[in-house]
């Protein structure tokens, strides 16, 4: 009697290319490229074993990465049953993601005139007006559109961005290399990530302008659509290297309807002007506290701020964004209310002001220029 050898229901040549449609979650590129896929079975009875190394133990998103990986295989013909085991690289297999991700980069890879990233620094003359709100929603809203966001807290000082997207970790280094932390779509960086809670950072102009160079081209970014940056109030060192190093920066002015806020932010709109930076807009916070209960509107600090300060600015008014309830609680659960509330008002003026983001350039006029000789 011959006995017929049991045939193997799937293909593995087909699992691996199944699994190179699977992404790293936080570097943004398929596993197989990245070295991480350590072995793949494929059993008789349509059973698959596929083992992933992760770049650190602690992944955070390797839930994520296991669900990403069985939904994958199980769309091979004949794959029954996916078991994934997790293993650790070893540090020679980091280096070599670290060479993969730094092929080709350039230590500010927004810097160059080839960049086409849309780039807005989010400002304020004070304190207090819901400038990193405004930002966070403004980069979610930016997010659930389609495009590929990145926000760097530049508040080194005052950081919030930690607490308003509701992330408390460390982000995942690679040979000198940092992975952005990702929340609601949006790829993160703060100093809130590399300090303990409640530590101050105390840091002079020419540790800050090293920490900016370092956020901006020791983080793995990946292809961005748009950068938004969490500037500090006023009109400091920040503000100044930034300028520097980012030639395609637009700013954005926040202010309240008060006299007060729109005064002082007018010195803000007025420095970019010095530095020919173009100022993309301005945008009125807390315009009116909308009552959650009959709909109402009440002018609570004022009116009028918003289209003062685009008047002396010689910009325009992007949006008055209401304050209601849901805004205030989104800030303290950390789920910006773009993503938490969407039918808000306040939420729905903010994704409003997101898809209307003007696209201003830069003046050349005193800008040195590169030369190349034929």
């Amino acid at each position: 009697m011959v006995l017929r050898q049991s045939r193997i229901s799937a293909d593995v040549d087909a699992v691996r290319a199944a699994l190179s449609t699977v992404e790293d979650p936080e570097i943004h590129r398929p596993i197989t490229d990245l070295g991480m896929v350590s072995a793949v079975r494929v059993g008789r009875r349509g059973t698959v074993d596929v083992e992933i190394s992760l770049t650190t133990a602690s992944c955070p998103m390797k839930n994520t990465l296991r669900d990403t990986v069985v939904a994958a295989v199980r769309e091979v013909p004949g794959v029954k049953e996916v078991n994934v085991d997790f293993g650790v690289m070893n540090e020679r297999q980091r280096m070599e993601v670290a060479r993969t991700l730094n092929d080709g980069r350039t230590n500010n890879p927004f810097s160059g005139p080839e960049s086409t990233v849309r780039v807005y620094a989010v400002a304020s003359g004070k304190g207090g007006v819901g400038k990193s709100s405004v930002t966070a929603n403004l980069a979610v809203a930016l997010a659930r559109t389609g495009r590929t966001v990145g926000l760097l807290d530049a508040d080194v000082w005052g950081y919030s961005v930690p607490q308003l997207f509701g992330v408390r970790r460390a982000p995942v280094a690679l040979n000198g290399t940092m992975m952005p932390i990702e929340a609601h779509g949006v790829r993160l960086m703060s100093t809130g990530f590399l300090v303990e809670d409640e530590t101050p950072v105390v840091w002079r102009g020419p540790m800050l302008h090293k920490a900016l160079e370092q956020f901006l081209g020791d983080v793995h970014w990946g292809d961005l659509d748009v950068l938004l940056l969490d500037l500090p109030p006023g009109t400091g060192d920040i503000t100044l290297s930034l300028a520097e190093l980012l030639p395609a920066m637009q700013m954005v002015v926040v202010t309240t309807p008060q006299e007060a806020a729109q005064t002082v932010a007018t010195r803000v709109g007025r420095m970019a002007r010095n530095l020919r930076l173009p100022v993309a807009g301005v945008i009125e916070n807390m315009s009116r506290l909308a009552c959650g209960t009959c709909g109402s509107q009440t002018a609570l600090f004022g009116s009028g701020g918003g289209s003062r300060l685009a008047k002396a600015l010689d910009t325009d008014l992007l949006g008055e964004v209401p304050l209601d309830l849901a805004l205030r609680e989104a800030g303290d659960i950390g789920v910006p209310v773009v993503a938490g509330t969407p039918d808000a008002p306040s939420a729905r003026e903010l994704a409003r002001i997101a898809a209307a983001l003007p696209v201003v350039r830069r003046s050349l006029v005193g800008m040195p220029l590169p030369l190349s000789v034929v």
